[in-house]
C-alpha cells in the first residue's frame, strides 16, 4: 500500500504582498505557479529593521521591486539562498544590487559529466560560502545553516533555534515530495538528509513550496516511507521482466500526466542509483536512463 503523505494543498497566495506570518517573520511569494512549483517560491523575511532574506526567487519582474515595497525603510542585510534552482536564486543578484546585501550558501550548483542540468543556476556563487552548523547573525535574530544534500549537493536549511522554525527549502516541501534529479540530485544524501532532520526537534517548518508544516516528524517519516515504496515498486517491476527506465515509468507512475514523465524518469534515475550503490539492484557500468536492470 502506498503510503499516504498529509499534503495542504488549499495554500493560496496573495502574491506580490509582503505577508506577516508571525513576530519578525514575513513571505512575500513570486508569481511563478507550475507543476514544480506548486503556487509559486516563497521568499522569507526573517528580523526587523535589519533583515535576512531567505530565497530571493526567480529572475521574474517585480518580485524583488514588491518585496523591496513592502519593506518600506528596512535594511536588507543579509541574502540567504537555500540551494541554486532557477526558482530560488536567480533573484539574489538584484536583491544585491538594490541593497548592498551580501548572498550566503553553501556554494555554487554542482555540476556532472553534462555540465549542470536543466533547472540548475549556473550563475549564482555566494560571497560567503556556509557550511553544517555555521551561524548567521543580526539584530534581533540568528540563524544556524544546516547542510541537507539530495535535492542539489549544496542544499541548505536554516534553523531560528529561538523561534523553533526550520527553513527547508525544497528538502520538505508542503505539497510534494522533492525530485531527486542526477547527477547533482542524489537519493542516498536526500535520505540522509531527512533522517538528520528527524533527529532535530524544531516544531514548524516554512517550506518554499506551500503552507506551513506543524508537525514534521511524522510527515518526515511519511517522505522516508513513500520512498521505500517506490523502491518496492521498481524491485516489482524488475521481477515482472521490466528492465528499463522508460518501461518502468507508465507502470509506476500510471497516476501522473505525462507532461512530468520526464521529471519521473530523472526521479526513477535517482532510486536506481540508490538501489544499486546499496547493491539490491545490479546493471552493467554506470547507471543511467538508459541503462538495463536486474536483480541480483
Amino acid at each position: 500500500m502506498a503510503t499516504v503523505i498529509p499534503f495542504d494543498r488549499n495554500f493560496e497566495p496573495r502574491y506580490g504582498v509582503v505577508e506577516p506570518l508571525g513576530p519578525g517573520l514575513r513571505r512575500i511569494v513570486a508569481r511563478n505557479p507550475g507543476p514544480f512549483t506548486f503556487r509559486g517560491t516563497a521568499t522569507f523575511i526573517v528580523g526587523e529593521g535589519d533583515v535576512a532574506v531567505i530565497d530571493p526567487g526567480p529572475d521574474l519582474a517585480g518580485h524583488i521591486p514588491a518585496l523591496l515595497e513592502g519593506l518600506g525603510n528596512e535594511t536588507v542585510s543579509h541574502i540567504l539562498v537555500t540551494h541554486t534552482h532557477l526558482d530560488h536564486s536567480p533573484a539574489a543578484a538584484e536583491l544585491k544590487a538594490r541593497t548592498g546585501a551580501p548572498t550566503f550558501g553553501y556554494g555554487p550548483h554542482g555540476s556532472g559529466p553534462g555540465g549542470i542540468e536543466a533547472g540548475g543556476d549556473p550563475n549564482f556563487a555566494p560571497d560567503v560560502r556556509i557550511g553544517d552548523g555555521d551561524e548567521i547573525a543580526g539584530r534581533g535574530w540568528r540563524l544556524e545553516a544546516l547542510h541537507t544534500p539530495g535535492h542539489t549537493s549544496n542544499h541548505l536549511a536554516f534553523a531560528w533555534p529561538e523561534r523553533s522554525i526550520l527553513f527547508p527549502g525544497d528538502l520538505v516541501m508542503g505539497w510534494s515530495t522533492s525530485v531527486i534529479s542526477p547527477p547533482d540530485g542524489h537519493m542516498g544524501d536526500y535520505l540522509a538528509s531527512l533522517r538528520k532532520m528527524l533527529k532535530r526537534d524544531e516544531a514548524t517548518y516554512w517550506p518554499t513550496h506551500g503552507g506551513p508544516i506543524r508537525d514534521p516528524k511524522p510527515f518526515i517519516e511519511a517522505f522516508i516511507a513513500h520512498r521505500r515504496d517506490r523502491e518496492e515498486e521498481i524491485l516489482a517491476c524488475l521481477r515482472d521482466g521490466l528492465e528499463t527506465i522508460p518501461d518502468m515509468v507508465p507502470v509506476i507512475y500510471a497516476d501522473v500526466p505525462p507532461a512530468v514523465h520526464g521529471a519521473a524518469a530523472r526521479s526513477l534515475l535517482a532510486a536506481l542509483i540508490h538501489l544499486v550503490e546499496s547493491g539490491r539492484v545490479k546493471t552493467d557500468g554506470a547507471p543511467d536512463e538508459e541503462s538495463l536492470y536486474r536483480l541480483p
